[in-house]
């Protein structure tokens, strides 16, 4: 492709195209302290940081009609429901539907979700903005058409029958481990938000739903005379194949003794409660809190039971409120958090910094898991724990991308005083090495990919397999850590990730977005391990972000770029991904190139005063094509990143960075 647009106006102001001019060192110098000091103001108390997390309308979404399904609509809950229904209604386009990340396209299920929520919250469907939603859905095909979660959604509360929905038995539970179908054999996230979902599916509740509300008129065909066809995730033959055994499945079901229903019934429970993790919730994100708290209601638990209060309080945090509106957050993200700005601290240098980065580097040490055996144990059943999770607990799942990025923090808080959790951390990413050289996130080998083929997985993420982007991750920690290119780990790494380039010379981002998220998490690893910036596969990658940096100076990918024929969209530059491509670029060689200090350039007319960036885009992903994040971090702590490691390198006249990141 040839060299992107200029962006239109929107994340970050209106910046003016500019020539790959010097920078002028006390203008730099100037914004690296403006960003450094509102960062460093964000610290919590105890070392930490934290920043929103913010998804699309389904989550405020759910969350309202999770609350009509346990039927607590009281005079204590109308206030939180008043601001997500602000919120949703403030989202919504003009074309009356509600896409899936800023600036996208519309998405029936989205849609069906937040005009069911704003029906529940007390909208007339004849005001102005429900006609223009319900219009919109109905163009679209109407509700029949939302995909699988959004009809079990619509089921539990009376809208449509189960046979809308794919078969998936609790007998599931009693599955052998060789059965092509086994909860070890799908992702972390999958498993957590079906398990609870088998016991929803088996019993079939009713929501309270007290208001009696319902959504008919989103119907091109009443609901209970519509057919219903389940989609072939795939289009490939053997998902046709397992649309045959669902029918199949759907007749014999019904055969099945009654003692192995209530065996997986109990056995669903007791895997949920051994991982409600407290009041970080089951799995530490929402879905599967939501399908918890569901699962416990229709179980008979009494407000008051252990498992029910600890979930509810764990869903109660996720909410943001600000004024007269808010919304429900997917999940908590401080380790994440704090491992990055930590980084973008200590790249910064200054000497004011240092207590700040050391007290991070602790309550980083204290989130180590070191003595609970994961899920991920089922393929490393000798490894010894020793990753981070993303939350602030999640014992049962810790990820290696966390992990890799905490360990690369507390070795550069400095003097060795973290060693120990440094060399365990170490350990546990090493043993969770796929046989492909690659690094999932959760789990290792979990790459059955006949499993995306089966109805149920019609939003394409059930597995967790290598990723470019993590694996790169893992690579850049390893080598910050000394281990050399002869390595077994390191060799298989490398081997991986020139495999995984694309023809174009980038690398797909699957946690970030997208191309330029998964180019500069490639190029930062083979950096660090010692790649030649003048070899082809970086001299192409080069070529690639050279190509798609906007005339402004900066670099936008907009979110339809995870769907093929759409991958070269952007819709405006942001100051992330131009902080990703700039820090890409260097670690290609390239810190005196004219577009980096372009990039550069557009960083420093985009800050605002109070020393941040604007950023509406969504900048990372759940799921590809199905669920969008906005990191409201990400603009905080990388564009300092990129600016500090530019002062860094051409202060020392250093043409690369020696660290992992």
């Amino acid at each position: 492709p040839a060299r992107a647009p200029a962006a239109p106006a929107g994340d970050a102001g209106d910046p003016r195209p500019g020539e790959a001019t010097p920078v002028a060192a006390d203008r730099l110098d100037g914004a690296i302290e403006a960003a450094r000091a509102r960062l460093a103001d964000r610290q919590a108390p105890d070392g930490h940081w934290l920043f929103e997390l913010e998804a699309d309308a389904t989550i405020p979404a759910e969350y309202v009609l999770l609350k009509h399904f346990i039927g607590e609509t009281g005079e204590a809950d109308a206030g939180i429901e008043a601001g997500l229904a602000n919120y949703l209604r403030r989202i919504q386009t003009d074309g009356g539907g509600w896409p899936l990340f800023y600036g996208g396209a519309f998405d029936v299920s989205a849609s069906v979700k937040a005009y069911f929520a704003l029906k529940l919250a007390g909208d007339d469907p004849a005001a102005a903005h429900m006609t223009r939603a319900r219009e919109a859905i109905l163009a679209h095909g109407g509700a029949a058409r939302s995909n699988v979660f959004t009809r079990i959604t619509l089921a539990l509360f009376g809208q449509v029958p189960w046979r809308a929905v794919p078969v998936m038995p609790a007998e599931i539970m009693l599955l052998p481990r060789w059965f092509p179908f086994h909860l070890s054999k799908v992702s972390y996230w999958s498993r957590t938000v079906i398990v609870p979902l088998l016991i929803l599916l088996a019993l079939k509740p009713s929501a309270r739903n007290p208001r009696g509300i319902g959504i008919e008129e989103l119907f091109a065909v009443p609901p209970f005379e519509e057919r219903y066809r389940l989609v072939n995730p795939t289009g490939a033959r053997l998902g046709a194949m397992f649309l045959a055994f669902d029918r199949a499945l759907r007749a014999l079901t019904p055969l099945f003794p009654r003692s192995w229903r209530r065996r997986a019934i109990d056995d669903a429970v007791a895997f949920v409660s051994e991982r409600i993790n407290g009041e970080d919730g089951l799995g530490g994100i929402f879905p599967a809190m939501a399908n918890a708290l569901m699962a416990f209601r229709t179980l008979g638990y009494a407000d008051d039971h252990p498992d029910y209060a600890r979930t509810r309080r764990a869903i109660e945090r996720l909410v943001v409120t600000d004024g007269d509106s808010g919304y429900c957050q997917p999940c908590l993200s401080p380790v994440w958090d704090t491992a990055l700005a930590t980084l973008a601290l200590a790249e910064a240098d200054f000497a004011e910094d240092v207590p700040s980065v050391r007290s991070a580097a602790g309550w980083l040490r204290e989130r180590q898991v070191l003595d609970v055996d994961g899920d991920w144990r089922e393929r490393r059943p000798a490894l010894r724990p020793g990753g981070w999770p993303f939350q602030y607990g999640n014992d049962h799942y810790p990820d290696t991308d966390d992990s890799a990025v905490a360990i690369m923090a507390l070795d550069r808080a400095g003097d060795g005083a973290f060693r120990e959790a440094i060399d365990r951390g170490a350990e546990w990413i090493v043993g969770m090495q796929s046989r492909n050289g690659g690094w999932g996130s959760f789990d290792a080998d979990n790459t059955c990919h006949y499993l995306n083929h089966i109805p149920f997985a019609d939003h394409g993420a059930l597995l967790d397999p290598p990723t470019a982007d993590v694996s790169a991750r893992c690579l850049g920690m390893l080598a910050q850590m000394g281990y050399r290119r002869d390595h077994p780990a390191v060799a298989r790494a490398i081997e991986f990730l020139l495999r995984e380039q694309e023809e174009d010379g980038s690398w797909f981002g699957r946690w970030g977005t997208n191309y330029v998220y998964g180019t500069w998490s490639v190029l930062c690893g083979l950096n660090a391990i010692g790649e030649d910036p003048l070899s082809p596969p970086i001299r192409k990658a080069v070529a690639w972000l050279e190509r798609r940096q906007g005339e402004d100076g900066g670099w936008g990918e907009d979110g339809a770029s995870y769907w093929p024929e759409r991958r070269y969209e952007a819709k405006a530059s942001t100051a992330s991904q131009t902080a990703w491509a700039v820090l890409a670029l260097m670690a290609a060689g390239e810190v005196e190139s004219g577009a980096v200090r372009q990039g550069i350039d557009y960083l420093l007319r985009t800050l605002r005063a109070d020393g941040s960036w604007s950023e509406r885009h969504h900048n990372a992903v759940g799921f590809p094509r199905v669920f969008y994040l906005r990191y409201h971090g990400y603009a905080c702590y990388f564009p300092l990143w990129a600016l500090a490691r530019y002062r860094r390198l051409t202060a020392g006249n250093a043409n690369v960075t020696p660290y992992g990141m």
